[in-house]
């Protein structure tokens, strides 16, 4: 089965897939956004897997079961602070992204989903974080590995139609 790239509405914290990303800060602490909501989810044996991790530097992923989610794993990103695009940031959003696939492809797993990493609270433009997001997942499954679908979840149609103009299909 090839490879799928999708676009979705959703509650990332909703879906039954093998690992759900988290956007995550270095200490891997439950925080605002999407990291509250899948923290909260999860139940507080997350907070205790992720403290058990350790801290986690920008540009690097870690994995912890799921506990209470429907998702078997959650693969937590560190995105960059945005800093007006002279810091690294595309280098390090793309890194987070990249550890993430790598690590999926480590544990074997089938299905991904992604938020959208940095454009929250660390305040990553969105067009710039969506071109960032699809250009590294499509470069880090071009080689076959054991991923057949990445979910690209979104909370909001902005969101949506920003992964849709980056040529993303919807899912059926």
């Amino acid at each position: 089965m090839p490879l799928q790239l999708v676009v979705q509405m959703a509650d990332i914290t909703t879906l039954a897939v093998d690992a759900i990303v988290n956007a995550a800060n270095e200490r891997l602490a439950p925080g605002g956004g999407v990291c509250g909501a899948i923290h909260a989810k999860a139940g507080p044996e997350l907070a205790g897997a992720c403290e058990a991790v350790g801290r986690c530097p920008t540009g690097e992923a870690r994995i912890t079961p799921g506990f209470r989610l429907p998702a078997r794993f959650v693969i937590h990103a560190v995105g960059p602070i945005w800093h007006g695009g002279g810091a690294g940031e595309a280098e390090l959003l793309a890194s987070a992204y990249r550890s993430s696939i790598e690590i999926a492809q480590e544990h074997e797993l089938r299905t991904v989903a992604f938020p959208a990493i940095s454009t929250g609270i660390f305040g990553y433009p969105l067009g710039p974080a969506t071109r960032v997001a699809v250009e590294t997942v499509r470069a880090a499954t071009a080689t076959p590995g054991s991923i057949r679908q990445v979910i690209f979840a979104c909370f909001g149609s902005d969101v949506f139609m920003a992964y849709r103009d980056e040529g993303i299909a919807a899912l059926k």
